[in-house]
């Protein structure tokens, strides 16, 4: 996979990607990033890439022609053939949500345009991008922060990228219903206890109990999600379909 950045702030991009599971895509050769910085597209002698909104308002925009030339240069080593999305991160946008993170995790090349500011021109987002992406209903003072969380959801589901696998597929959101809990060694720790059922042995009943669980933490925290997960079941508890 081919990604890109536009981005005012290139090495915090930098220092982002360059680590984990994002760096561990690139490294093992999954992935490759590319950081374009909007001040190299910018016109001098100013290089601005912000300016005040028509019709009046508080705050800046981000011009259209430092986004508009940089992704002109990023065209230049794409691939037509290949699928592209450009995802503008931004609060109005459609929610994040695993089953998106596993249809980007399917594209070829991807394209961040990172906003700041009150925003970027309109003419961008009904011109450059392709998928307006919000990771919750609050504001951050830049996209780059919110790109990073778009693109760790996508490349951990890259296969080879995680060591295992069912790792990704076991997780909360993969899954109709949350995650359950974890330990490990030690049994012990501080006078508190391991549940004797994981030390067992006994698959099935280990299942059972990981899964009773899954239920109940979903039933308790995520009312929407154990609606779903007791719709999809049938009259004698086990799941249609």
């Amino acid at each position: 996979m081919k990604i890109h950045f536009l981005t005012p702030f290139p090495k915090m991009v930098d220092s982002i990607v360059s680590e984990s599971i994002l760096g561990r895509g690139q490294s093992k050769g999954y992935v490759n990033y590319n950081i374009h910085n909007l001040f190299d597209y910018a016109d001098e002698p100013h290089c601005r890439i912000d300016d005040y909104p028509f019709g009046g308002g508080s705050g800046m925009v981000m011009k259209p022609e430092p986004v508009f030339r940089a992704f002109e240069e990023v065209k230049k080593s794409l691939d037509d053939k290949k699928s592209l999305r450009v995802i503008y991160p931004t609060p109005d946008g459609k929610v994040l949500t695993q089953p998106l993170a596993q249809e980007l995790s399917v594209t070829d090349q991807l394209v961040f345009i990172n906003g700041h500011y009150k925003g970027i021109d309109q003419r961008i987002r009904e011109n450059i991008v392709t998928d307006e992406i919000s990771i919750g209903d609050y504001v951050l003072t830049g996209g780059e922060l919110a790109s990073a969380v778009i693109l760790d959801s996508v490349i951990r589901l890259i296969p080879g990228v995680l060591n295992n696998k069912e790792s990704a597929d076991t997780d909360s959101f993969s899954h109709p219903l949350l995650d359950g809990p974890h330990y490990t060694r030690p049994e012990v720790y501080n006078g508190m206890e391991t549940p004797k059922i994981l030390l067992s042995g006994h698959h099935q009943k280990i299942d059972e109990w990981v899964n009773e669980q899954r239920e109940n933490k979903t039933r308790e925290r995520r009312p929407d999600l154990w609606k779903k997960y007791i719709s999809s079941k049938g009259k004698d508890g086990v799941k249609n379909g």
